[in-house]
């Protein structure tokens, strides 16, 4: 409330600037307080989407923010990602707990150098869009922030899913997990 106060004296201000210093300028005068108005109205907005805008400039990423611990910041769709190396490949996951295993979304294991045609999708998983056929994997070297770990199982969908998942099977690894706001907190 107290920003709308000022915000609206800061307006009245210039508003009464530039009606008594533009009196004999009335057209340049208005052409400036339109100017000055949409400057404004830009920044109102700006501020009123800042989220939005963080998330599309700055994407959300593990960041190494001391010895032992990783912090995660939650997206615009309210998920934890982490983007983690396998085989080589930057792969951007979901961070579920309510996942038991890491689950590869076929795009994903293809670009991590999987040979997703020749996977024998006989397992079964069940995702909030229904049953998907899995197969069983083992990733050469997965890396996330200074871990590295390497011959991993995890397993690959064979369609509907559109994010990798970063499941309890990789999760257990950290001894604590912690949210707070929009930040979560690995501690290996």
């Amino acid at each position: 409330m107290a920003r709308l106060l000022y915000l609206v004296l800061l307006l009245a201000g210039l508003l009464g600037f530039f009606l008594i210093g533009g009196r004999r300028r009335l057209g340049a005068t208005l052409r400036q307080l339109l100017l000055w108005l949409l400057i404004f109205a830009m920044a109102i907005i700006a501020y009123g989407f800042r989220d939005t805008l963080r998330g599309a400039l700055f994407p959300a990423s593990a960041v190494q923010v001391a010895e032992g611990v990783i912090e995660l910041r939650r997206g615009n769709d309210g998920h934890f990602h982490a983007t983690i190396e396998v085989n080589g490949a930057p792969v951007r996951f979901i961070v579920d707990t309510g996942a038991s295993d890491i689950v590869l979304a076929r795009r994903d294991a293809e670009r991590a150098g999987i040979d997703v045609a020749g996977l024998a999708f006989t397992g079964r998983a069940m995702t909030a869009n229904g049953p998907v056929g899995t197969a069983q994997v083992r990733l050469r070297r997965v890396v996330f922030g200074e871990l590295e770990e390497t011959n991993l199982p995890a397993s690959v969908t064979a369609g509907a899913l559109e994010s990798s998942l970063l499941g309890m099977e990789y999760l257990n690894r950290f001894a604590r997990i912690e949210i707070a706001g929009d930040r979560m907190l690995l501690s290996y």
